[in-house]
């Protein structure tokens, strides 16, 4: 196809700064979403009416997630294609795309994140709570080692995270590169000193290891914990469709509610707080009204002025 070399050269240089996981998935976007539906059609005749129609099927085949993330890898191939001047401008403009849905991740209590934790052993007991109450990402937690636990500092250094692969799981960095030191409760490290107190002592000692034999040398994988996880969830009270990732986005909501939106972003890792308002911190039940209730504090009912104003005349020249 005419635009072969287009979006084969565009995917090699930009897949250059991606983690392996980005990768992946815009690959198989790209094969199964994009060049599955517009392979044959000649760049030139790739027009914006071509574009809409390819949207509005993918609209009835797929979520409106994939849609969009398929139409963003067509845009930035087009515009690969427009800067070296194989087409005079991109045909991805004025697309209508749809709308994601609302997320609604579950908000846990304190009393429900202990109850969840309380019917889990020990390693799962902590990896709950760090979530919970240092709301990391289930792929940063899971690679911690022994060197990134602070425990007579209270901090956990999030300097790596791993990913499930097709291939095999992944460590690289965080999300976007960012390291971060992150003080966590001290009831939390407590419980980590009882873990590390059952590992090697090695400083590449995985806190939460894989849970065969042959796989204690690696950190364990995201599918086992979410199975026990599940099976825990399922026994509690009112809590069956708690998913690990809740559990961040509960910190999130914690932490807005107290110490504000600001500080949120920097625990959970986020350049920009419109991510953890969009996607995480949630509104706490029963906030507004005590919002209302501090202001009447602040402030009292001013008192009517007595007496019959007299109207005022009105100044020359005004209508």
């Amino acid at each position: 196809m005419p635009s072969a070399f287009v979006h084969t050269r565009w995917f090699t240089s930009a897949s250059r700064a991606w983690k392996p996981k980005t990768r992946n998935t815009y690959r198989s976007v790209l094969d199964r979403l994009v060049l599955a539906h517009l392979g044959a059609v000649p760049l030139a005749k790739l027009k914006p009416i071509v574009v809409a129609n390819w949207v509005g099927a993918l609209t009835d085949q797929v979520s409106a997630s994939q849609v969009r993330q398929a139409y963003r890898l067509l845009s930035q191939i087009m515009t690969s294609a427009v800067d070296n001047d194989m087409i005079p401008v991109s045909p991805c403009r004025r697309i209508r795309l749809p709308r994601l849905p609302e997320s609604h991740p579950e908000i846990l209590t304190v009393a429900q994140v202990n109850q969840l934790a309380a019917r889990c052993e020990l390693g799962d007991h902590v990896l709950i709570l760090l979530l919970a109450y240092g709301g990391l990402r289930i792929g940063e937690a899971l690679p911690l080692r022994r060197r990134h636990l602070d425990v007579d500092g209270g901090t956990v250094l999030i300097a790596e995270a791993v990913t499930e692969l097709p291939g095999g799981p992944v460590i690289d960095t965080p999300k976007d590169h960012h390291r971060r030191e992150l003080p966590v409760p001290a009831f939390v490290v407590s419980l980590v000193s009882r873990l590390l107190a059952t590992l090697p002592d090695d400083p590449e000692a995985f806190l939460f290891p894989g849970r065969q034999a042959h796989t204690t040398h690696r950190q364990q994988s995201y599918h086992g914990f979410r199975r026990r996880f599940t099976a825990a969830a399922a026994a509690a009270d009112g809590l069956s469709d708690v998913t690990p990732h809740d559990l961040r986005a509960t910190h999130a909501t914690w932490v807005a509610d107290s110490h504000g939106v600001m500080v949120a972003a920097h625990r959970l890792g986020h350049a920009n707080a419109s991510v953890t308002t969009r996607h995480y911190a949630r509104a706490v039940d029963g906030r507004d009204a005590e919002v209302a209730k501090h202001l009447d504090k602040l402030g009292t009912e001013p008192a009517p002025r007595s007496g019959t104003q007299r109207a005022r005349r009105p100044r020359k020249g005004s209508p």
